[in-house]
């Protein structure tokens, strides 16, 4: 299968990347200069931009759309007003999960979706199958491009630009850079202040030029999928194909804040509630090296006496605390503070589990 490109792609080729598959799209893994770690501390200590255009990008429109969204997502829409976005979740009838995404509240009748790339065209199909009359859903995924900014000096670079920064955390309002109007929204998958922008595909070179540009004397870097992986590892986000899949809830996945347990329906309600009235599926905690080790997806973990416990989803070492993390799913008996044991290649290896943020998150902070 053919890869398909970022409308940055040119970009990224000139700024010496390395590439990697990631959803069907051949993106940006690091680049050259620094790699990872240098990617990483940039965005820790200042700030580093992200072409995420992989993403995906859906709009649900029409009378009554927001009220369809949310009979559907998890999430309750109930609780935003036009201009804010959410973290929610599309499930299947038995609680497993089929992405999740972030919703832009835009009014009563428009909702825009991002999803993840491997998963846009189901939850697309999906909400298509089921939109009462005078609703649409329509793909959008090649038409926009979406960039994130993302550390404690994004707001000052763009500022340099006359974009507002100043809304609150997981809204969003419309600006212009470079002659072309643009949503920018203050959220992001670092754990530090961000804002991500979402652009017409064509107009998207000249915003990442602009942004590079302002950032120039302010530390910024472009920072690939590698750095984005040890981030959001840092701040025990999920990433979809990981901590949540077809078998792995939202229950399971810790990110049950995401539900709106209190509406009338969604999909995969009755599996998700008796899950968590039940509270006999294993659940994603964090751990953390006590050695040398490095936890890796897939890797068992026992208790130090052999029983098995459970498997890590995520692992990484840490470029912030300069250790081994990771995320698993274990047995619920499994305490915080306990220590449990790894299969690092053949070798044992000591963890604490530990409940994530791994790092005090700033995403919040002015």
């Amino acid at each position: 299968m053919d890869l398909l490109h970022s409308p940055l792609h040119d970009r990224h080729e000139a700024l010496g990347a390395k590439f990697a598959e990631f959803g069907g799209w051949e993106m940006p893994l690091e680049y050259a200069g620094g790699g990872v770690l240098a990617e990483h501390a940039a965005v820790r200590d200042g700030a580093g931009l992200f072409d995420v255009s992989h993403l995906g990008k859906v709009m649900v429109r029409g009378a009554g759309a927001a009220d369809y969204v949310n009979r559907c997502l998890t999430n309750d829409l109930r609780k935003l007003r036009p201009g804010q976005v959410q973290y929610t979740l599309c499930c299947d009838d038995d609680g497993g999960t089929i992405d999740d995404l972030i919703a832009y509240l835009r009014s009563d009748f428009e909702v825009f979706l991002i999803p993840n790339a491997a998963n846009t065209a189901e939850v697309a199909r999906r909400l298509a199958a089921q939109t009462p009359e005078g609703v649409d859903v329509t793909d959008l995924h090649r038409r926009y491009a979406v960039l994130a900014l993302q550390g404690p000096r994004s707001g000052e670079i763009l500022s340099r630009l006359d974009v507002p920064v100043d809304h609150d955390y997981m809204s969003f309002t419309t600006a212009s850079v470079a002659g072309h109007e643009l949503i920018v929204c203050r959220t992001g998958y670092t754990g530090e202040r961000g804002y991500e922008l979402v652009v017409t595909s064509d107009h998207a070179a000249d915003v990442w030029d602009a942004i590079m540009a302002a950032g120039a004397g302010a530390g910024i870097r472009p920072c690939g999928l590698g750095a984005r992986d040890t981030l959001r590892t840092e701040m025990g986000y999920p990433l979809h194909g990981h901590e949540l899949s077809a078998e792995i809830s939202p229950v399971m996945a810790r990110v049950g804040w995401a539900v709106g347990w209190d509406k009338r329906e969604f999909w995969g309600k009755a599996a998700l509630e008796a899950q968590r009235s039940e509270k006999a599926v294993p659940t994603l905690r964090g751990l953390r090296a006590e050695g040398r080790g490095i936890p890796r997806p897939g890797m068992t973990v026992t208790s130090t006496d052999g029983r098995p416990l459970g498997e890590v989803t995520s692992g990484t070492f840490s470029p912030t605390l300069r250790q081994g993390i990771g995320l698993a799913l274990l047995d619920r008996t499994v305490a915080d503070g306990e220590t449990v044991v790894v299969d690092v290649r053949g070798r044992t290896q000591s963890f604490t589990v530990v409940k994530p943020p791994f790092v005090s998150p700033s995403t919040k902070e002015d």
